[in-house]
């Protein structure tokens, strides 16, 4: 039933769709040790392309995870949908998983000995709407997310060197990039995490102990997405094709001021720890979206417990000053014991610093 209802573009894809396989859902103690085997992603024809049934998405503001881009799917069984939730990530329904593939633009002198890659923006993984072309794209790892009945549950894949499949690896691995920005050249020591790292990201609620995704809520997927071929908010197609149910109320609005793109990239990139119910609960430090601009929110906040990370300074956030802000310090370190976000980055996010800074230097007050 679902091939009919996506048929538009199963015509423009053409000779992908009919060499497509079905999508396979092994037990939770028993995944395969190649990405191939489940069925959701193929590499072939050097092309990564999606399986049966596999639907691509795209959120408004993403994980900052060292320039790298990211290639977003989702698949339910037949006749399931998730059910809408307006401030959580959106119920999935048993049998649902979700992958998240990260790659790099090749640099021009790229080879699989020096790994050369170039700096892009986020703009730029539109340009990655699948298929990817590995002509011109470097898969690094592919991560799954799979909902049980007992929950949810986390396995990293990892990409070989000739890009034809990903090896299961639950203890992670590790890569070395050579990362071109302009004229300049950046060493990344690229980190693909463990299954105990994934669990310590993707569980929002630490004393629940529970993984969910963070990503696919509706204030994230209400934008267009140019794999659907037309300028409707994703969340309209997922409705509208089966894939969404539940959505009585009109979708959140997409992060658009100078201050609610700052505060939606403090909650993709920190609250899932920085919450009140998070790993990092102890440093009252509450960065969901919705949370009020408050003390509590850093503002005016003086730090519990960070040693070093406090830079010598008074205030997690401090109106109207970033470089007196203790948030701005820990967000332009690559230091282990000042940097956040602990995980998931080795390098500066200087766009993410620049829109921080510039949303905390028009907050009015003083301390």
């Amino acid at each position: 039933m679902r091939s009919i209802r996506y048929l538009p573009l199963l015509l423009v894809l053409g000779a992908c769709e009919q060499t497509q396989r079905d999508v396979e859902l092994f037990p939770a103690d028993q995944p395969p040790a190649l990405l191939s085997e489940w069925g959701v992603l193929a590499a072939r024809d050097d092309q990564l392309v999606l399986q049966k049934d596999v639907i691509p998405y795209e959120l408004n503001t993403p994980l900052f995870s060292d320039y790298a881009l990211k290639l977003r799917t989702v698949w339910m069984p037949d006749g399931a949908a998730a059910s809408y939730r307006a401030e959580q990530e959106f119920d999935f329904p048993v049998g649902t998983i979700i992958s998240k593939t990260f790659h790099y633009r090749k640099a021009a002198d790229w080879r699989a000995a020096n790994a050369s890659v170039v700096h892009a923006s986020q703009d730029d993984a539109e340009t990655g709407v699948p298929p990817l072309n590995l002509d011109d794209q470097m898969l690094l790892e592919t991560r799954l997310l799979v909902r049980y009945a007992e929950g949810w549950q986390a396995f990293p894949y990892v990409w070989n060197a000739e890009q034809t499949d990903a090896t299961l690896e639950i203890a992670g691995d590790f890569r070395q990039l050579t990362l071109q920005k302009d004229d300049a050249s950046l060493q990344v020591n690229y980190v693909v995490p463990d299954v105990n790292q994934c669990s310590g990201c993707h569980t929002p609620d630490h004393s629940a102990g529970d993984l969910r995704p963070l990503g696919p809520r509706a204030w994230q997927l209400n934008r267009e997405y140019s794999w659907w071929q037309d300028a409707d908010s994703q969340l309209t197609h997922w409705a509208a094709t089966g894939l969404l149910q539940d959505m009585a109320v009109p979708p959140e609005t997409a992060p658009d001021s100078l201050q609610d793109r700052a505060r939606a990239y403090l909650d993709a990139n920190c609250a899932h720890c920085h919450n009140p119910a998070g790993a990092a609960d102890t440093s009252a430090l509450n960065l969901n979206i919705d949370a009020p601009l408050d003390r509590k929110f850093g503002i005016c906040k003086t730090p519990v417990a960070v040693g070093r990370g406090s830079g010598d300074l008074t205030y997690d956030i401090y109106p109207g000053k970033p470089v007196e802000s203790i948030m701005v310090f820990r967000m332009q370190h690559t230091d282990p014991a000042i940097a956040m976000p602990e995980l998931g980055r080795g390098l500066v996010h200087a766009e993410g610093v620049a829109l921080v800074s510039e949303w905390i230097a028009t907050l009015a007050g003083e301390c």
